[in-house]
């Protein structure tokens, strides 16, 4: 499947693979009825998709994204990455093209937090854990996206505030500038912590 967490040399060859049949794109598995990204961006309105790039990619260019994935949907369908990839660029202003990160990174994001159903994940594991997890017992969590670390800090504030859960880390715990030389990929990283009561 495709790695989102790519790095620098590696980022464009990632997003050039030919669709998965299991998942569409390679950005997911099977989850949610078969959901996959081919099905998102060929079939879904374009209100839904710009919801999604918005709400999961945290997208700026969100409507424009997905105006030109209807537009050329209408064409041919999309199949691939590389297909994709070449529509997010056409939508996006071209100086907005040579930030830090690729600027498909946040509309592969939204898919895959979608095809996964990542955040419906995220609670219910959270959910389960406390249910199974001993008195003293820990619950750590690294997000690597404010929208995965608001979920986490928002059960545990709640769970605390019942009584359920002493909280570990009042601030999350964030890579230092040598761990991030050694792994870029931790740079957006969030480690929190709590106990169960």
């Amino acid at each position: 499947p495709l790695d989102m967490r790519y790095d620098k040399k590696s980022r464009i060859s990632n997003f050039r693979g030919p669709q998965n049949p299991r998942s569409g794109f390679g950005v997911g598995v099977k989850s949610q009825k078969y959901l996959t990204a081919e099905k998102i961006v060929n079939e879904w309105s374009r209100e839904a998709i710009e919801k999604i790039l918005r709400e999961y990619g945290q997208e700026r260019f969100a409507k424009r994204i997905a105006r030109k994935i209807v537009e050329e949907r209408k064409i041919k369908p999309i199949k691939t990455t590389f297909q994709l990839v070449e529509i997010v660029k056409k939508a996006i202003p071209k100086r907005y093209q040579r930030q830090k990160i690729h600027p498909a990174t946040r509309t592969f994001q939204a898919l895959r937090i979608a095809v996964n159903d990542e955040l419906g994940n995220l609670k219910k594991g959270l959910s389960q854990s406390l249910e199974i997890l001993e008195k003293g017992g820990r619950i750590v969590t690294i997000s690597f996206h404010s929208l995965e670390d608001r979920i986490c800090k928002n059960f545990f504030k709640e769970q605390n505030q019942k009584g359920l859960l002493k909280i570990l880390t009042k601030k999350p715990i964030t890579p230092s500038s040598q761990e991030i030389q050694k792994n870029p990929r931790s740079f957006s990283a969030k480690l929190r912590a709590v106990k169960k009561l």
